[in-house]
């Protein structure tokens, strides 16, 4: 008979309890979210607050229910100790992994805008634009039509124009830099990833795709569609892919390394 194990279930309970807090406004749970270390609203507490926020009752329910159904058989497995360590562990390689590959985007950006300050020019402003990740085509589109008409004056080292570029530049390089990530997503990828492991051949019945399908071949496929999603940076998609990526990326480390030499810390 299925049961949850006590460590997910005080996971759950924090869980829930933090997300039915700050719906009703006792708190306010901006602070707790985890910005980028060069966000003047980036706190170090942010590191472990924000897996345990969620963005709204959707995303709660999915990871609860991931929580509940991978994490109960790894703890039963593993016992309370291994488990509630290689759960952290994940937490912070996803916020690792994440972090590291917007300190890439956002530093490739800057170099950018540097370029541009330094010699201003139409195809330099364009190009940014165009290759800002997640910037909408419709957007850029508009945009470059807008942009026309300080072509010339750009090229020609206009200075209003050139900084009315830099303006909208910087704008959109500080929106980016500036949106907090939350949820237990990275840590719960972490567990898929130790169970398709551990468990290659239990069937899965999952939600939203009625058929069992085993989960050596499940999670393979979720973790490259993360991975292109991650890569592809969709407008419409606001997910942090590569958290995910990291939480998976760590807790097949971790596994690999149990496997090998076991656990030095007692347990």
């Amino acid at each position: 008979m299925f049961r949850i194990t006590e460590v997910v279930k005080y996971l759950l309970i924090i869980n829930v309890a933090i997300f039915l807090i700050g719906e009703i406004g006792l708190i306010n749970t901006r602070p707790l979210s985890l910005f980028f270390f060069e966000s003047p609203f980036f706190h170090s507490w942010q590191l472990v607050t924000h897996f345990f926020m969620h963005a709204n009752l959707m995303h709660l329910f999915f990871n609860m229910f991931a929580l509940v159904m991978f994490g109960s058989a790894l703890e039963a497995r593993w016992g309370p100790k291994r488990f509630l360590f290689f759960y952290f562990f994940c937490a912070f390689g996803a916020a690792a992994l994440h972090t590291g590959y917007n300190y890439y985007e956002l530093n490739k950006q800057k170099q950018s805008i540097n370029r541009y300050l330094e010699e201003p020019s139409f195809d330099l402003a364009v190009s940014f634009f165009r290759e800002f990740p997640g910037f909408p085509k419709k957007s850029y589109l508009e945009l470059r039509d807008d942009l026309e008409e300080y072509a010339d004056a750009i090229d020609n080292g206009d200075r209003k124009s050139v900084m009315s570029v830099l303006t909208l530049m910087n704008q959109l390089y500080h929106s980016r830099r500036d949106v907090p990530t939350v949820g237990a997503s990275g840590a719960v990828y972490g567990l898929l990833l130790a169970f398709g492991l551990l468990f290659p051949n239990v069937e899965l019945m999952l939600i939203f795709l009625p058929i069992p399908i085993k989960a050596k071949y499940f999670i393979p496929f979720l973790m490259a569609a993360e991975l292109f999603l991650g890569i592809n940076n969709f407008s419409w998609d606001n997910i942090a892919h590569f958290a995910h990526l990291g939480g998976a990326l760590f807790g097949l480390i971790l596994v690999l390394y149990w496997q090998k030499y076991g656990s030095r810390w007692g347990y």
